[in-house]
């Protein structure tokens, strides 16, 4: 690499007339306060652009600017350059050309940072110039934890000849625990760093599978080493207050770790298998509080009308769907609304997730006959205006939900259903009466999530023969078009999908469908559900996304079990451009529960 005379970024700046000379003393004085680089001070300030740095420095330094996203990185040069150096430097090694090391830089004039690399590399570098946004999130997609996970497995491990019965007191020294510390430590920041909802740790009997929920699709690390298993559950049922000499049984349980100056609440489940004990453990970041309505991802449309049910001074509402389809999310940015001095609100919850203030929350406890239903009766003595019941598990339940609805107070809880319509249906399978769901009952939303397609790597194509089948039955004009389809890069981990959204349907009580559960029909309340104008299913509410772009026709098809679902046509499918749909998308549920 050739040596460069040094230059300063500011009159590099004032030279190109990208900022005067006194905009350039404030962002100096600004830099001196805040400690940041100048060019990260000036894009903070407005009087640059990341694209306008980026290109002079390129132009000035005559190297090549480097979109991260868009480049194949070479792992294995990453790994030649230590995390805490490559932060250091504000450089990452993206490429190994051979003779030389392609090191991208936020900033190649700083001579002193381009010895240093020269110094500590194995090869001569040379250089290209990226964002500092663009590197920070490459920090965080390339310095995952699974290297030093191995590497703490290994020095584990290698303690042990045989695989050890771990017990209280036995098997474990200090040091030992201080290396499962350090284990399960990295397991929780690599998840964190993957934006994982759930860790399955799976003990096998000559390694041990640790999977991580990356929106909504597990993925793999293999650790040879399965001797370690018990440790690992050992520590973790001493951390989440379990039963240790426990091991034929399941158990449950919670803890909190603290990760990257976030606090993680973990809900810890263990479960007996073939080679020892499995354990789940569910991730949930406090830090992030709870989202309103909105955030959640809920369309405006529906948002106005839900928030019209909760407004109500009585009544049940139900919010449904499968387990990790965002329930509990809606559920608690709806109790953040209602939560006013004027209103006594009392939780039934297994377990509690998010502690609220001003709120009364329960928590189960079936070991001393804690229940559900227990606890309902009791809180309907304790002067409220408004339940909410974490789940509605049996008749007994659902009939003091529902009987509290009737007599004056706002009842909210859920259901494990397919969609809106099945749900009224399901409250009488399970034993109450078609009159009290009927006088009770005022709306249901149901609730999937679906992964949204990367923006960076999706491509244009005709639908497959089995989309045009199903197409064909809401609208032949749709067979004809383009769709999006993942395509794989580096900003997505090549899965081709970034995130989650929610898809809802919401289905409000009329006179029709109140008279059909009243007499019992369920045939023709059904009917009269499909016929109301407001209800759209889920399966068009998702194909609405899918013909604006946000997520492929596979997660469609993947939401859709039954094709009768969409037998009903909405006008509105026509007429939703990409603009509109985005609108309505405020935030995915990324770490919904």
């Amino acid at each position: 690499m050739t040596q460069r005379a040094k230059v300063r970024l500011g009159d590099l700046l004032v030279q190109n007339k990208l900022i005067d000379d006194k905009q350039l003393q404030s962002a100096l004085a600004e830099q001196r306060q805040s400690g940041r680089k100048l060019g990260a001070t000036l894009i903070a300030m407005g009087m640059v652009t990341e694209e306008q740095l980026l290109q002079l420095l390129s132009k000035h330094l005559n190297v090549p600017a480097i979109d991260i996203n868009d480049y194949r990185v070479n792992q294995n040069a990453v790994r030649l350059l230590p995390e805490i150096q490559a932060r250091r430097y504000r450089a990452l090694v993206i490429d190994d050309k051979g003779e030389r090391l392609l090191v991208a830089m936020t900033d190649p004039a700083d001579i002193n940072a381009v010895d240093e690399l020269t110094a500590k590399l194995p090869k001569p570098i040379e250089l290209a110039v990226v964002s500092e946004s663009q590197l920070f999130a490459a920090y965080e997609n390339f310095y995952r934890k699974t290297e030093e996970i191995a590497t703490f497995a290994t020095e584990l491990a290698d303690e042990y000849t045989d695989d050890v019965e771990f017990q209280l007191g036995t098997g474990l020294d200090d040091d030992q625990d201080n290396l499962v510390a350090k284990l399960l430590q990295s397991i929780f920041e690599d998840a964190v760093i993957a934006k994982a909802s759930d860790i399955h740790i799976e003990p096998e009997e000559n390694q041990l599978r640790i999977r991580q929920r990356v929106d909504g699709v597990l993925q793999e690390n293999i650790i040879p080493q399965s001797n370690i298993a018990a440790a690992l559950v050992l520590r973790l049922k001493l951390m989440s207050g379990l039963d240790i000499s426990e091991k034929r049984l399941p158990q449950d349980g919670r803890t909190q770790v603290k990760v990257k100056n976030r606090d993680i609440d973990v809900r810890v489940s263990t479960m007996p298998i073939q080679y020892g004990e499995s354990v789940v453990l569910r991730l949930l970041d406090q830090s992030q509080g709870i989202l309103s309505l909105e955030q959640t991802g809920m369309p405006d449309a529906i948002v106005k009308r839900f928030r019209q049910l909760l407004s109500r001074p009585h009544g049940m509402i139900l919010v449904t769907g499968p387990t990790g389809s965002g329930k509990t999310t809606t559920l608690y940015g709806s109790l953040n609304e209602l939560n006013k001095p004027e209103s006594k609100i009392i939780t039934v919850e297994d377990p509690v997730e998010y502690r609220l203030p001003r709120i009364n929350q329960v928590q189960v406890n079936p070991k001393i006959n804690l229940s559900f239903a227990s606890v309902l009766r009791t809180t309907l003595r304790q002067d409220p205006d408004i339940l909410m019941v974490g789940e509605m598990r049996d008749q007994e339940t659902v009939e003091i939900g529902l009987r509290g609805a009737l007599t004056g107070h706002l009842v909210l809880s859920t259901l494990h259903t397919n969609d809106a319509i099945s749900s009224a249906i399901r409250l009488i399978d399970m034993g109450a009466p078609g009159y009290l769901v009927a006088s009770s009952l005022k709306g249901i939303v149901a609730q999937r999530l679906v992964r949204k397609l990367c923006e960076r790597c999706t491509t244009d194509a005709p639908p497959s023969s089995e989309h045009k089948v199903w197409l064909s039955q809401i609208d032949e004009e749709f067979t004809y078009r383009d769709f999006k389809y993942a395509g794989g890069c580096q900003s997505c981990n090549y899965t081709g999908y970034k995130g989650r959204l929610g898809v809802f349907e919401l289905l409000e009580m009329n006179e029709a469908m109140m008279t059909a559960l009243k007499e019992g029909d369920t045939a023709e309340f059904s009917q009269q559900a499909k016929a109301n104008p407001t209800y759209k299913p889920l399966a068009l509410a998702a194909l609405d996304y899918a013909l604006a772009g946000i997520t492929s026709l596979d997660e469609v098809m993947k939401l859709v079990e039954l094709v009768s679902d969409t037998q009903q046509k909405p006008a509105s499918v026509h007429t939703h451009s990409h603009e509109q749909a985005n609108t309505q998308v405020k935030l995915s549920l990324e770490d919904a529960r």
